[in-house]
């Protein structure tokens, strides 16, 4: 009797161990593309700083490449 009531116990925590695997799933993903840009290898920049008297000042940033593509931020902040 005893050697039933021990062979039942094993059984059912064995099924409850495969229900509880049955349950995981795995989400594989595939690495993302890189992406290389090579910048050019003459760019010419050039910075402005602007400070007025009142605490505000401006910065101002260009920079063009060999293709004559220019790109320009301007930035304005005030204490």
């Amino acid at each position: 009797m005893r050697n039933q009531i021990l062979a039942a116990a094993t059984l059912l925590s064995l099924l409850g161990v495969q229900a509880a695997t049955a349950e995981t799933t795995v989400i594989r993903r595939d690495a993302p593309d890189t992406v290389v840009v090579d910048r050019p290898s003459t760019e010419r920049k050039t910075v402005e700083t602007r400070d007025r008297g009142d605490g505000c000042s401006s910065k101002t940033v260009s920079k063009e490449n060999e293709y004559g593509d220019r790109k320009t931020v301007h930035k304005e902040s005030c204490d």
